[in-house]
């Protein structure tokens, strides 16, 4: 098929190789100049594992351009993969999606049929906003069109998108008409039957079953992206608010997790007491589920319930380093990880920028480690904060450790598993280690010579 994206950010890149790869015919829309450039070139602007070796593989196959003009008339299927950021009430700002529209109805042809298909997250009621905007610019032009417009919600992990992609376990289509569905699985018939050969760097799970393809509604679709984040959000915020009970009574959450997790009707995933979640998705829509209950008149207490909990585990653990330190003022405190979550370099809603803040403000001397979003975490901060926050950002992992009085791990990066505690707790001034997502061994932390700390341990 003749497919165009509007929108090339980590769900609209992913999107375009890797339907680029399933033979399909991709050209990718984006107004952003430095990231076209990029892309031109044959380089990925986000980190995301294996995504440059599969756009090195088909590279040659995508046309980018910053011009819809260019790519919607002649194509079949056009998705709309661009951003929707929150308004200052939480409400998903769907202005972009609307735009994206509205310029592809200026260049369609009168005597072709389209499926318009909205990739992007946005609140119930946008397919039938944007089948609006479409036959409004249909109007002003005095034609015909001929545009079905179809919910295709994403479902991508980063740090796994790719996975997601090629072996989800769901796609989910809401539509009006049996044009778009039929369209829809045409273009994903090849993941649905899993007929193509698997990328070598990813390889098919043996235990991966066919994936259905769900047929709903244009606003159960959209519903079904909000419940499934929210959903997601509200199990990592459970088990955090039982780490907090586990650390009063005595209780290892890890083993409280693990007894529950063994129940087939909870299952272990999303399990894991830390500091919660951050990141471009469940910050961002479960409060715009908020909005959107507030506008229907109607409550969600365990929803806001979750965000609350969330957010209060960045500032219990600047209380663990209060208490034990007694003071923060003129303390060294090591930061081990910046992103929102291993394997990108993503640090929107990262906890690491609300507790650096923190430490910040009550006059500790703060260092910091990543991997690869030392950069992204540097631009956060000097945009967020009209406060100038003094962060040492630190190359080598080792030297984060010279004469501090604590270590907070806040990412949980592979390479942090592998750590030498005893040549961390050597060099520094108090042996203090805030495991803030126990991926550290008590004994083995301990036998190093650390004082350690973990979350509902």
């Amino acid at each position: 098929m003749k497919i165009t994206i509007i929108g090339t950010g980590y769900v609209g890149l992913t999107t375009a190789v890797v339907l680029a790869y399933l033979n399909h015919n991709v050209s990718a829309v984006d107004k952003d100049s430095n990231k076209l450039s990029l892309l031109q070139e044959g380089k990925s602007p986000i980190h995301e594992p294996g995504i440059q070796s599969l756009l090195d593989e088909v590279c040659r196959t995508i046309r980018f351009t910053p011009t819809v003009a260019d790519v919607v008339p002649e194509a079949e299927l056009i998705m709309i993969a661009v951003g929707t950021p929150p308004k200052m009430d939480g409400e998903a700002d769907t202005r972009h999606v609307e735009e994206a529209a509205r310029e592809v109805a200026q260049v369609c042809l009168p005597n072709r049929h389209y499926t318009l298909v909205i990739k992007s997250t946005v609140p119930i009621g946008t397919n039938r906003r944007v089948a609006e905007v479409v036959a409004d610019v249909f109007a002003e032009r005095n034609i015909q069109g001929n545009i079905s417009v179809a919910s295709n919600p994403e479902f991508l992990q980063e740090g796994l998108a790719l996975q997601g992609a090629f072996y989800p376990d769901r796609i989910v289509v809401g539509a009006n008409n049996n044009e778009a569905f039929d369209a829809l699985r045409r273009l994903y018939q090849p993941i649905l039957e899993q007929t193509f050969d698997a990328p070598t760097m990813l390889p098919r799970p043996p235990s991966y079953h066919l994936p259905p393809m769900m047929t709903t509604d244009p606003n159960s679709a959209e519903m079904i992206k909000y419940a499934a984040n929210t959903f997601l959000a509200l199990k990592i915020s459970f088990i955090n608010e039982i780490a907090g009970l586990c650390e009063n009574v005595g209780a290892d959450v890890t083993e409280v997790a693990r007894g529950i997790g063994l129940d087939s009707r909870i299952g272990k995933k999303f399990l894991r007491a830390g500091l919660g979640w951050g990141g471009s998705c469940y910050p961002k829509d479960t409060a715009a589920l908020l909005r959107v209950a507030a506008q229907a008149d109607y409550s969600m207490p365990i929803t806001e319930a979750a965000r609350t909990v969330n957010f209060e585990q960045r500032q219990r653990i600047v209380q663990k380093l209060r208490t034990v330190l007694k003071t923060l003022n003129g303390k060294t405190i090591g930061i081990l990880g910046l992103a929102f979550k291993p394997n990108t370099d993503d640090i929107r809603e990262a906890p690491a920028l609300d507790i650096i803040r923190q430490l910040d403000a009550e006059g500790a001397y703060i260092r910091a480690h990543d991997p690869i979003a030392i950069s992204n975490a540097q631009q956060a901060l000097s945009d967020i904060n009209a406060a100038y926050i003094n962060v040492d950002f630190i190359e080598d992992v080792h030297q984060l450790s010279h004469n501090a009085d604590a270590l907070l791990l806040v990412t949980e990066w592979d390479q942090y598993h592998r750590l030498d505690l005893r040549k961390l707790a050597k060099n520094m001034k108090t042996r203090i280690l805030i495991d803030g997502r126990n991926v550290f061994s008590p004994k083995e932390a301990i036998a190093a010579g650390f004082h350690y700390i973990g979350v509902g341990r």
